[in-house]
Order: structure tokens, then C-alpha cells, then sequence
């Protein structure tokens, strides 16, 4: 799961990124709230955590701006135990959740599992089910009846990204904005690499399940019987 976290204060920032990617999330960072608002709309984060105080833009303005805009992302704000109003402010503008600063990351980790589990794609625990298949992203683990295959950090992303869009097909260029992110220089081989690393494990696994190319368009997840009445 790809993690935008909006915050000027740099050490924390950093902090809790740290510990969002030793719990293999992938993070990204702004630093302001023009920054913030250009990552956030590329809509590419399954969750992004807004801090409402910052410079160039307020978190609220942002948050504002993305619910204008369509972005159905899941956003925690982080604000001071004072900012009652804001808080209030923040649900209302279309926040899914609220942090008062200081915080534990156990906490925050709780409340990120349970914003981004989406109905009828994750049970409880946070993990991913489709056809024959689950995904544990955060194990990083591929689940076939009795086989267990671990994946790496881009397949299961590239997986979970799949499996969330399992009807509609996902293209390149977005693969390669969420497992790198919208400003890398990665090229289309690289999505292609990942996804034929990606069949060979659901494979490996013996799923049924087929990764299609839909030329010019990109990637589908299906089943065979789909794929046959094509």
C-alpha cells in the first residue's frame, strides 16, 4: 500500500515513514501543502496523512480541494489537542479520520489498517482476497489453498493494485506511478518485468488466475473463463 504523508515537520516526517516501510508501506513525502495537494491528486496513495498546519497551503485547503476534485482517498489529519474547530472542520470537509499530535504509531498503523480496508477486498485482518487467491500485503505473502509464496515489495503492490481494480484494466503508466511513484524515471519494462515476475508466482502458487495484457491499455486480473470468452 502507497502511503503520501503531508507534513512540514521534517523529523517527524521522517519517523513515521520509517516505520510505515519497516511495516512494508511504500511512503512518500511533501513537505507543504502545494506539494501535498499536486501528489494527493494524482491518485495513485491508498491513504494520505494531512497535517492541518502547513506552509504555502493549510491541510483543511487541501483536503477541501481533493473531495472537489473526486479523490475518494482515505485522509488521517494530524492536529494539536487545541484545534476542536479544525477537527470538527476536517470531518466535515470529508476527513476519514483524525490524530492529536503527539501520537503512538501503534495507533496510527490501527487506524491506516482500518481505513484502507475496502469492502468486499479485505477481511478483518487486512487481507486481500480474490478468486483462488489472498494477499497479506503486509507479510508480503501470496496465499493459494495449503501454498504459501512470498512476494517482493513491488509484486505484492502491483498485485494489490490489480486485484482492487480487478474489474477495469490498469495501465502501465500507473503501475509505475504506484510502485515508483509520479515523478520516477522507470519506463514501461519496468511495469512489464514486475508482472511477468508477478504470473510466474501465482504460478508457482497453482492459482487459476491469469494477468492478461489488453494491448494499449495494460494489465487485467481474471479468471480463465473470462480470458476464454474474450
Amino acid at each position: 500500500m502507497k502511503i503520501l504523508i503531508v507534513e512540514d515537520e521534517i523529523m517527524i516526517a521522517e519517523a513515521v515513514a520509517q516505520v510505515l516501510r519497516k511495516n512494508n508501506y511504500s511512503v512518500d513525502i511533501a513537505a507543504d501543502g502545494e506539494d501535498g495537494l499536486d501528489c494527493a491528486l494524482s491518485g495513485i496513495y491508498d491513504a494520505v496523512i494531512l497535517d492541518i498546519m502547513l506552509p504555502k497551503r493549510d491541510g483543511l485547503s487541501v483536503l477541501k480541494l481533493l473531495r472537489e476534485s473526486k479523490i475518494p482517498v482515505p485522509v488521517i489529519l494530524l492536529t494539536a489537542k487545541s484545534q476542536t474547530e479544525d477537527k470538527v472542520q476536517g470531518l466535515d470537509f470529508g476527513a476519514d479520520d483524525y490524530l492529536e499530535k503527539p501520537f503512538q504509531m501503534e495507533e496510527l498503523l490501527a487506524r491506516l489498517r482500518a481505513l484502507t480496508r475496502r469492502k468486499g477486498e479485505l477481511i478483518f485482518d487486512g487481507i486481500m482476497k480474490f478468486g483462488d487467491i489472498s494477499l497479506n500485503p503486509h507479510l508480503l505473502l501470496l496465499s493459494c489453498r495449503d501454498n504459501k509464496i512470498n512476494l517482493t515489495l513491488k509484486e505484492s503492490q502491483a498485485l494489490e493494485l490489480l486485484i482492487t481494480n480487478k474489474n477495469t484494466a490498469v495501465s502501465k503508466e500507473t503501475i509505475i506511478e504506484k510502485l515508483w511513484g509520479y515523478d520516477s524515471e522507470a519506463e514501461d519494462n519496468h511495469a512489464e518485468i514486475h508482472i511477468s515476475l508477478l504470473r510466474k508466482k501465482l504460478k508457482q502458487a497453482g492459482s487459476v488466475l491469469l494477468i492478461k495484457a489488453i494491448r494499449g491499455i495494460g494489465y487485467i486480473i481474471k479468471y480463465p473463463e473470462e480470458e476464454s470468452a474474450c
